[in-house]
């Protein structure tokens, strides 16, 4: 919504009231009190005075002849009056005088209509509200008080009363141009934006060049979906003002909407160099970074516009999706739950709370607040989607296909739930209904991420079909989509860690003992390449009935910097392992129960064996081992967005496995033996039970036949990995990338890597 003309108030005209010659010149004709009946008479002489000095800019004179004034007629409410108008005038505080006038003189519409005047500028709006309806009790028809009545009701968030003032000031005067675009917001504020464009329209019919008005109309145009329109009007508002923070703004939301990401962020940049405390403008700056994928920009455009308004829950809501989206998913829950202390009913803060609960293990929370939200609306299919998510998760795969498709029928529109459906189960040849509604959505102008979610989904439909040249289109187009998000694999900063952590991390550092060091043999580490089958090790080994599979724990990036950071000096070192070795048990052990070996398998941590090994050297490091192009070939099915942006290409995938290789020969080096075990995922395909007891000797576990069944396990899976895991182990993903050899040249030469590899480790 945009602001209203030259007022501070969301939807107030400037209008104000005149404090000098009006105010006088109708003083003149007020009757005295009962009391004193010969008053005006007796202060003629000090009013001809006192209205001299005012016109000539004489305030400190005229404030105390004023004073005088009142000093000798006490109850006189003129004079009153008139002391607060010189105040007003000289820039004092004139608001004791002209309430002391208001309340002497209740049916003097001046006096109220000052009083009211002073106490809108002063931000005091429903006192000023009650003043300005005491002046049209008295005087119905004054139509400056009308629009400023309607002004002040707007600002109170109570459009629908200001609606009747303003066409009642307009029915007397069309030419009020003013109230023609202040009922042009009130109107946006109900959220009937073609009236409020005519309202807008009819303004631009009297003063054709007022930049405001075309901002406004721009944003009207927006939201009925009249984007070219919207643009040409936003177009001529700067025109007519380049330094309108206003109409940069408005052109933003214009050029957002029509999916010119980058360059509705410029517009948006420039209000805030025009504007810098321009709330809602950072908000929308951060609603754009979002869009082109510049999650940390908008975290920071978010918390500067909570910094200017820190009660606005909408803010600290988007702030948490920034948060969610940057992996900083304990700081998302937080922004969530301070929205939701704000606004308790915020849909959009409970759904986030809820996807960020899913993730970080609260999903008995996360489906409270689904069903809360699904209480109150029944038909809400974010909710309903949510919902049939964490079935999935818990694989009740039968209640999940019911809810995805009665979020459908809510919404037929929602790209999500589309992909959702594709997700959670094999696609057949029965699901032409699906593939018309995604092609149908498709045709559609899309939200940028909605239209990558779909490209993922169909290249899933049409492998799942073995139509495979379609399906890889699809992941192209998909990858291509979400280039323009513009994060970019930085090969020379990973090749920069991998380097430094095998000069740190050398076989000296790791065959010292380092005190601080903890001696627990609690977790257990799963890593390797993501798609490797470290999943799939989860749920084997966490069927176990002393195991708890905790998923992927997000920690050691974290711990590693600040292990960077600790210093060499041994008393640093041993206060950081220490404390990491307490944070991480902390954390693994709120839900582990009894467990006596908490599997964390977030495959990343091949990056980060030498850290792990130095804060726990008892633990056990499980490294699945895929081969390369069915690894990759699966990586590039997935939608990881840009949490891993080296899948984006196929030769940038080719790069990051390389370094994969490179740093896991290194530990393979210089681990002692008895912490690495090398599982290769497709000897554990062929041979489940001989390498699930070689699994569980090595991790210190009797044998258990419960291991056999982990399909049957009732635990809850969040990783791309949830359907599989729920299926008997099989060997129809190996070799799966014969399918696309074709397309797979980039990655050819990892078959030389992995001939290499192999050797290596023994296998």
């Amino acid at each position: 919504m945009s602001p209203g003309r030259n007022d501070p108030c969301p939807c107030g005209s400037g209008r104000k009231f005149k404090h000098c010659c009006g105010a006088l010149a109708a003083s003149s004709g007020v009757s005295a009190p009962a009391s004193e009946p010969t008053a005006a008479t007796q202060r003629q002489p000090d009013m001809t005075s006192l209205g001299a000095l005012i016109r000539q800019g004489r305030f400190a004179e005229a404030e105390t002849q004023a004073d005088l004034l009142v000093q000798r007629h006490p109850e006189d409410g003129t004079s009153w009056k008139i002391l607060g108008v010189v105040r007003a005038r000289a820039g004092k505080d004139a608001l004791p005088a002209l309430r002391r006038a208001a309340q002497l003189l209740p049916a003097d519409a001046e006096a109220q209509r000052n009083l009211g005047a002073v106490l809108r500028e002063q931000g005091q709006l429903a006192e000023a509200l009650e003043s300005l309806e005491r002046v049209l009790a008295i005087e119905p028809h004054d139509l400056p008080v009308l629009v400023a009545a309607a002004d002040c009701l707007c600002a109170l968030k109570r459009p629908h009363q200001a609606v009747p003032l303003y066409e009642r000031a307009l029915a007397r005067d069309p030419r009020l141009l003013a109230a023609h675009n202040n009922l042009g917001n009130a109107y946006q504020e109900l959220g009937d934006c073609a009236r409020a464009a005519d309202c807008y329209q009819r303004a631009l019919a009297l003063d054709p060049n007022d930049a405001e008005l075309h901002a406004n109309l721009a944003n009207a145009l927006r939201q009925l979906g009249r984007l070219e329109d919207a643009g040409a009007h936003g177009e001529r508002a700067i025109a007519l003002d380049p330094a309108s923070s206003l109409a940069h703004n408005n052109l933003g939301l214009v050029l957002a909407a029509l999916g010119h990401g980058a360059q509705a962020v410029a517009s948006f940049r420039r209000a805030l160099e025009l504007d810098p405390r321009f709330a809602q403008g950072l908000h929308n700056l951060g609603n754009a970074l979002c869009e082109v994928g510049d999650y940390r920009g908008a975290r920071d455009a978010y918390a500067r516009a909570i910094e200017l308004e820190p009660q606005r829950a909408d803010a600290h809501c988007q702030l948490g999706r920034a948060q969610h989206e940057l992996g900083r998913l304990s700081e998302a829950i937080a922004s969530y739950r301070r929205a939701l202390a704000l606004e308790p009913g915020h849909r959009q803060a409970q759904l986030g709370l809820a996807t960020a609960l899913r993730l970080e293990g609260g999903a008995s929370e996360a489906e409270a607040l689904c069903r809360a939200i699904l209480q109150a609306d029944p038909r809400h299919a974010a909710a309903l989607s949510l919902l049939g998510d964490l079935c999935t998760d818990r694989g009740d795969f039968a209640a999940a296909e019911e809810l995805f498709q009665r979020a459908l029928a809510s919404d037929a529109s929602s790209a999500p739930v589309f992909c959702s459906i594709a997700a959670h189960r094999r696609m057949t040849s029965a699901d032409g209904a699906w593939l018309e509604g995604a092609e149908s959505l498709l045709a559609t102008r899309l939200p940028l991420a909605h239209e990558i979610g779909l490209r993922f989904a169909l290249g899933k439909y049409y492998d799942d079909l073995r139509r495979y040249p379609e399906a890889f289109g699809e992941y192209r187009r998909a990858h291509e989509l979400s280039r323009r998000y513009g994060a970019s694999y930085d090969r020379e900063g990973l090749e920069r860690e991998v380097e430094e952590t095998i000069r740190r991390f050398d076989r000296p550092f790791l065959s010292q003992s380092h005190p601080g060091a903890s001696a627990s043999e609690l977790p257990v580490f799963v890593l390797g390449m993501p798609r490797s089958g470290t999943t799939l090790t989860e749920q084997i080994l966490a069927s176990h009935p002393q195991a708890f599979g905790a998923g992927e724990v997000r920690f050691w990036d974290r711990a590693a910097e600040l292990f960077r950071g600790a210093g060499a000096g041994a008393a640093a070192r041993r206060h950081a392992l220490s404390e990491l070795a307490r944070d991480y048990l902390a954390r693994i052990g709120e839900r582990a129960g009894g467990a006596t070996r908490v599997i964390d398998k977030m495959p990343a941590n091949f990056l980060q064996a030498g850290l792990i090994h130095t804060v726990f050297p008892r633990a056990r490091i499980l490294h699945m081992q895929r081969h390369p192009l069915d690894t990759c070939l699966s990586l590039y099915f997935q939608n990881f967005g840009d949490l891993h942006p080296h899948a984006h290409e196929l030769d940038s995938l080719a790069h990051y496995y390389g370094q994969y290789l490179r740093i896991m020969a290194h530990w393979r080096a210089v681990l002692p033996p008895q912490t690495l075990l090398e599982v290769p995922y497709e000897a554990l395909v062929a041979d489940q039970e001989r390498w699930t007891r070689r699994m569980l000797e090595f991790i210190g576990l009797p044998w258990d036949p419960h291991c056999l069944d982990f399909h049957q396990a009732g635990r809850v899976v969040i990783t791309a990995s949830r359907w599989q895991v729920r299926q008997k182990i099989n060997s129809g993903s190996i070799g799966r990338w014969r399918n696309y050899e074709e397309q797979l040249a980039p990655l050819k030469r990892l078959l030389d890597l992995m001939g290499a590899e192999r050797r290596s480790a023994g296998a």
